[in-house]
């Protein structure tokens, strides 16, 4: 089996990035950053393929990155991953130990407050616990990710209309396909700590922004696992906006998003 890293940046240069990183597997890289172009690098006799486009948005760039994909195991990651040396071997092994998954969901250390999960044991990952894990924590076989024929969405994420939520959004489609996922305890790397690309505080589009979210992901329980949300986090969420009007702003959100889909279903 073959690695191959996926790599989303936005105006980097590509071999400072590659040393940054600690690439050291084949791996395309594409970096949104105001033109077209194309280059090669050779690491340790691997090719690192860089696309550079002017286009945004983390959706399209996850999407163009798997276009260009040929490796057996694809590796999600982002610019701001410092990879360890033996990832490649770690991944390999863990495919070893479960050779019925399709995809792996692999740990990578970030700063406590943007912690989200952390695998302390092997489990299976279904619709009761998909929605924790980021992009950079997802390795899956190319082959299965094709025949599932799932893609990155557009309308959320960094640089799309929505802030955030593709990853979720991603891991629910993989599931629906009927992939296996599962959540392995091998740590791969580490997040260098930077500003968010799109948390800008607990203001009215995050509430809406994570109501249009919580239709596409949850259907009719979008309403009631909104406010559960809320409350499990008000005391972090809601210290200058009331609980009232977060929840106001996530439902407005969901019944956007209603509206949204109806045009569409519409119009076909």
């Amino acid at each position: 089996m073959g690695i191959q890293l996926l790599v989303s940046a936005v105006d980097k240069d590509a071999a400072a990035l590659v040393r940054q990183m600690h690439i050291a597997t084949e791996a395309v890289i594409v970096n949104q950053c105001g033109r077209y172009g194309y280059e090669e690098i050779t690491v340790g006799g691997h090719r690192v393929q860089v696309f550079s486009m002017p286009e945004r948005g983390v959706g399209l760039s996850r999407n163009t990155a798997l276009l260009h994909a040929g490796g057996d195991i694809c590796v999600f990651s982002d610019e701001d991953i410092v990879l360890d040396r033996d990832y490649e071997s770690k991944i390999l092994k863990a495919y070893e130990e479960l050779p019925e998954a399709d995809m792996i969901l692999v740990n990578v250390k970030v700063a406590p407050s943007r912690r989200t999960y952390w695998n302390e044991d092997i489990h299976r990952i279904n619709y009761r616990n998909y929605g924790r894990y980021p992009a950079y924590s997802i390795t899956v076989r190319r082959e299965a990710l094709l025949r599932a024929n799932v893609h990155y969405s557009l309308l959320f994420g960094g640089g799309a209309r929505y802030s955030n939520g593709e990853d979720s959004l991603f891991l629910k489609d993989c599931l629906k396909a009927g992939m296996k996922i599962y959540a392995h305890t091998v740590c791969i790397g580490e997040e260098v700590e930077r500003e968010s690309t799109w948390f800008s505080g607990y203001h009215e589009k995050f509430f809406r922004d994570r109501g249009v979210l919580y239709h596409y992901l949850y259907g009719w329980l979008a309403l009631p696992l909104a406010f559960r949300f809320l409350w499990v986090h008000r005391k972090e969420m809601c210290k200058e906006v009331p609980l009232r009007r977060a929840f106001a702003w996530m439902r407005a959100g969901v019944r956007e998003a209603g509206k949204v889909r109806g045009k569409d279903n519409g119009s076909r």
